[in-house]
């Protein structure tokens, strides 16, 4: 896996992950009863994001491409219910609509990942170096 790409996973999956954990424990500690959903899958969503920042940091490639694969699943379900389903939805989560309340973050950042990641093995496996 390319160095600085690395890094930069590490970095935007940490701040996400971060970012999620604030929000989701701010809804579940004042007003889960409201929106058990929603804010049950920003928490998982928020320690995701820190299981793959963690992985990408210790280079488990494995964990690390399941996890994006997780959260690309996630992101495509939930923003997708969200349209079909919105009553489903009393607030809304990190997900919800393919993350454009985080500006679309949600969704770009595991297609990059994946990219990463799947990039980086093929050129080890080659023996070749990253460009």
């Amino acid at each position: 896996m390319h160095p600085i790409g690395r890094i930069v996973l590490v970095a935007a999956y940490a701040v996400l992950g971060l970012a999620a954990t604030g929000r989701s424990a701010y809804q579940i500690s004042t007003k889960f009863t409201e929106a058990p959903l929603p804010y049950t899958i920003s928490a998982l969503s928020a320690v995701l994001y820190i299981v793959i920042a963690v992985a990408l940091w210790r280079g488990w490639r494995g964990v690390a491409l399941w996890g994006t694969t997780a959260e690309l699943v996630g992101v495509i379900t939930v923003g997708t219910l969200g349209y079909i389903e919105p009553q489903w939805w009393a607030d809304e989560t990190v997900w919800t609509g393919y993350g454009s309340a985080y500006g679309w973050f949600p969704l770009v950042l595991p297609l990059a990942a994946l990219w990463v990641i799947v990039r980086g093995s093929s050129s080890q496996a080659t023996g070749s170096r990253p460009s």
